[in-house]
């Protein structure tokens, strides 16, 4: 399989190239390397792929690399890129959204149906957000309910997934549309909960736990999630969107409780308030994704924790970043 991956140097980019490149497939990274978080973190991530004599890279904005001319002739397109952050997203940095994560993708839409590009191409994968669900009304949360989200975050990840049923409708471009549910594990982006928490833990040194702790999301652990991914690919059914979940919903509480079992130490923590744009409670319904293409998440809590607190332990705090 010759693959596309946009974002490539970030958690889970990095993390389905080198799937993929294991595997046997062949990967044209896109990654410019936005300065939300350090770039050497991000470089880090691409060791693995540049070992690979089939990994080529390209170091380009998404809106301004001729897309079509790098997507020629590929099977695949996974597109991971986008500015992440839902707090960080209020204000003037809303057009750095509205670039990264519309335009873009809208670009790359654009490529794929162009005559370099829609002959080869079987699927577009896109990476989507349980974000543009919002303060969901009703738990577990089906692919059927109205979209409301929360901040511009999960605005702009919408407007994209829309972007993607349009042209799939309009022009025949094969996508499939992934709601990912708060993805952990190994690379995980500095600024996450999970990796903040358990460096927090690993080096004695306090957290802060925003709200109540009694806000509880769906834990998705970055292996499933790429599995999730590659069988996407070869969905051939109809449906454009699909939930991707861990499969249970626990409270920051709870989850405090199993990293302090899994570190054997009490975690310092601090309490804050409530950070706009924060949804209360998420939860998939991961039914449709299970009937199409066999989802399962196979990966429990507790195992994940565990292997994203080594990964922090022999990776992060032994290079000191």
């Amino acid at each position: 399989m010759r693959c596309v991956v946009t974002g490539v140097a970030g958690f889970i980019g990095s993390s389905l190239a080198d799937k993929i490149l294991q595997n046997g497939g062949e990967v044209i990274g896109i990654d410019c390397f936005i300065d939300y978080y350090p770039k050497e973190m991000k470089e880090r991530n691409l060791e693995k792929a540049r070992s690979f004599d089939n990994f080529t890279f390209h170091d380009s904005d998404l809106n301004s690399l001729d897309l079509a001319e790098v997507c020629a002739g590929v099977d695949y397109i996974f597109h991971q890129a986008a500015q992440a952050g839902v707090r960080a997203s209020w204000g003037e940095q809303f057009s750095i959204y509205t670039d990264n994560n519309i335009l873009a993708s809208q670009r790359l839409l654009e490529a794929c149906r162009s005559e370099q590009v829609k002959n080869s191409l079987k699927k577009l994968v896109y990476a989507s957000s349980s974000s543009v669900y919002g303060n969901a009304q009703t738990l577990p949360t089906t692919e059927d309910l109205r979209p409301q989200p929360v901040s511009p975050y999960g605005v702009s990840k919408l407007a994209a997934e829309h972007l993607m049923g349009l042209y799939s409708q309009e022009f025949g471009v094969p996508t499939a549309s992934l709601r990912y549910f708060t993805v952990y594990g190994p690379r995980h982006r500095p600024d996450m909960a999970f990796h903040r928490f358990l460096k927090a833990g690993l080096t004695d040194t306090s957290l802060t736990l925003f709200d109540d702790g009694e806000q509880s999301r769906d834990f998705t652990f970055i292996d499933d999630v790429l599995q999730a991914n590659l069988d996407a690919a070869k969905y051939e059914g109809s449906e454009l969107v699909f939930n991707i979940g861990g499969g249970s919903r626990v409270s920051m509480n709870q989850v405090i409780e199993i990293m302090e079992s899994i570190l054997g130490k009490s975690l310092k923590v601090e309490r804050g308030p409530r950070q706009k744009g924060d949804v209360k409670h998420t939860g998939a319904d991961t039914s449709r994704a299970k009937q199409g293409f066999g989802y399962s998440p196979k990966v429990s809590l507790e195992e994940g924790l565990k292997a994203e607190a080594d990964w922090l332990e022999q990776v992060v705090l032994k290079s000191g970043s």
